[in-house]
Formats: C-alpha cells, structure tokens, sequence
C-alpha cells in the first residue's frame, strides 16, 4: 500500500565498509556509486543529506597506516588528515554532475545544547535553498570519549531528527537486517524484508564488527534506527555497494534491503528532549509517580520522588526512573538536584516536571 507522504528530505548515511571495502582506503567504484545514488535522489527534486564517514580511512590512506589506531590523539590526528581529502574527494565527483557540496562538522554537544542544536539546523536548510548538498561527518578532530557518537549510525539518526527528514537510508556493507550470520564465511543470509516495530527479538541479530577501519556494528546500527523510528521516520537499511541499489519508501516491497517503519511521531520538542538533549541526572520515583506519568498522563510531583542521582540545575534534562533505575521518561526539570534532596516527598510549589516537559520512554 502506497504511503501518503512524498519522501521530499532524506537523509542517507554511508559508512566506511562502504566508502572503503574493507580496506584502508577509499574504493573508487562504491565512492562514484554513492554520489550517482546521491545525484539521482536530487534530479527526482529530493533534499537530500549526506552523513559520510570516511575521514578516518582517507588519513590512514594517505599516511601509509594499515590499522586504525586505538589512541584517542592519533585517531584525531589521522581524522584531520583526512577530512580534507575525503571532502576533495566528494567535491570533484559531485562536480562532475553540476552539483555543490558543503561540509558540516558535528560533535554530540551540538546537539545537547539547544541553541546549537537550532543553528545546525538553520545551517542545513539554508544549505538546501542554495542548492548545495550538506556532507555531514562527526568531527572526530575535536571530539573525546564523553561527547562521541561511537559512529555515524547514531549520528545520522540525530541528523535526521533534526532536520524532520522524512526517510533515512542506512547503507552498509550487507544486504539488511538478517536472521543468521555465518562466523567462519562472514556472510549474513535470511533477509528480513519488514520490522513493523524494534523488540527485543529484533535485537538478538544484531551483531558488532572486527572492520579494521569502522567501528559500527549492526548493534549500532539498530540502536539508531529506534531513535529514527520513534521520531516517525522510516529507515531502510541496504547494501550501499550494490551496483543496481534500489530505495523505495513509498513500495518498500519493492526497495531493496530491509524496511524499517516508523513506529510514533513526537514533536520536535519532544525528539529534542527524548533524543538529542544530554541528561544531566536521575530521578527515582515511587510506584504511584509511575501509575501517574504512564497511564494518567500527569505531571511529575514531589511526593513520589524516592532518591536523586546526579548533580543538575532548573531546567536540565533528567531521566525518571523506577526504583531498579530503568529509565521511564526524561523531561525537564523545574527544580535543581539540590533543591529536590530537600522537598523529595513532600508537596512542592509546582510540578518537578510539567507533562508538557516530559516525554515517555516506555
């Protein structure tokens, strides 16, 4: 059955076991197949993002260095080397069809703060008016430990969020989401064509990688499309080195790879506080607060706060938790962690978190 929406913005993530093969190096064939691909979304009047990897092993190329470092400084080191080329790179072969290109760094902080987080958008769709593509990459030069993506997967699902792309494509180096993985010939069969929702029997395929120059995984990979798919957008993860690549989201029985449907649609407040803001702490509440916020949809009070976790201030971002700590909601929070020590279970003068402030995770 046809889909009502025309799929006008996507987002399309390539990794680097597509951009490279395998190898240290970029591989010219799947590169000229990843901007064709790009181009023919633009001639069908798509906006259109690209979320490229490949930074990494465009300076491990041109450094002679066979294995990706596992040194912070040295990955950013060959990350700055890189970058530049990789850019060249997809400027030259865009321009060969007439089109521009634009880079855009991002680290996670851009998407925790939310003024950032409003800037990088403005940027891309003024990007999208001038008719340039925007080459999003993590900025691996500046980025640490605490502020990572850990891969572009979650990057591009953020990006995506964003920007309320309507469709996000996935390309890897398999054909999708399957049910078996051969260890000993490192070849995935039994395609799954369709995921109406992400379950914990969803989960068991997936799997992390021993790629010399990408650290993504399909764990990684499902990770990300449940943030895509609890935004409302639908992904399609497929095999980006396919010389006849095929991605339909408006017949995804006839789109190559799996489908992946999107499951719910908060606002953009909503993904904001969900997915993109950092949380700065926990608040444990009692089993009436969660009867409340789950089923009533209430406000959190101060009466069913049981235990503060974390050090945050009025206004930051915080998950709600049940007593074993799993995460119910996040909102934001109208009192400091401070504060909340002293009036935990007593009535305050407003709500911990106001229900237009919390988003339900669960």
């Amino acid at each position: 059955m046809k889909s009502s929406k025309d799929f006008k913005r996507i987002v399309v993530k390539v990794g680097s076991s597509v951009l490279t093969a395998g190898k240290a190096k970029i591989n010219k064939v799947n590169f000229q197949r990843i901007v064709k691909h790009i181009v023919d979304l633009r001639s069908q009047g798509k906006e259109v993002v690209l979320v490229s990897s490949g930074a990494i092993a465009c300076g491990l190329s041109f450094m002679n260095i066979a294995k990706r470092p596992s040194k912070l400084s040295e990955l950013q080191a060959v990350a700055a080397i890189g970058q530049n080329i990789l850019m060249q790179t997809y400027t030259l072969e865009f321009n060969k069809y007439s089109l521009k290109c634009a880079q855009i760094l991002l680290t996670r902080e851009d998407f925790y703060e939310r003024k950032r987080y409003i800037n990088a958008k403005n940027t891309i769709l003024s990007l999208f008016n001038l008719g340039v593509i925007p080459i999003v990459n993590e900025n691996d030069t500046i980025s640490v430990d605490e502020i990572k993506f850990g891969d572009n997967d979650m990057l591009s699902a953020l990006v995506a969020m964003l920007i309320e792309t309507d469709g996000l494509e996935i390309l890897s180096n398999i054909e999708g989401l399957c049910k078996t993985y051969d260890k000993e010939k490192k070849t995935y069969k039994d395609l799954i064509k369709k995921v109406e929702k992400i379950t914990p029997d969803i989960k068991i395929f997936a799997s992390g990688t021993d790629n010399a120059v990408c650290i993504g995984g399909m764990e990684s990979k499902i990770e990300a499309i449940k943030i895509a798919t609890n935004v409302g957008i639908p992904v399609v993860l497929a095999d980006g080195s396919s010389p006849t690549l095929k991605i339909d989201f408006v017949n995804p029985d006839q789109s190559d790879g799996t489908f992946f449907d999107a499951s719910s649609n908060y606002n953009l407040r909503a993904s904001w506080i969900a997915f993109g803001a950092q949380t700065k702490g926990k608040i444990i509440i009692d089993e009436g607060a969660k009867k409340a916020i789950l089923s009533k949809s209430a406000s959190l009070l101060s009466p069913g706060i049981t235990d503060i976790k974390g050090e945050f201030s009025e206004k930051d971002v915080v998950d709600i938790t049940d007593k074993d700590e799993a995460v119910l909601a996040r909102g934001i929070t109208n009192y400091s962690s401070q504060k909340l020590i002293r009036i935990k279970g007593r009535r305050a003068e407003k709500e911990v978190v106001h229900r237009n402030d919390l988003v339900l995770l669960k």
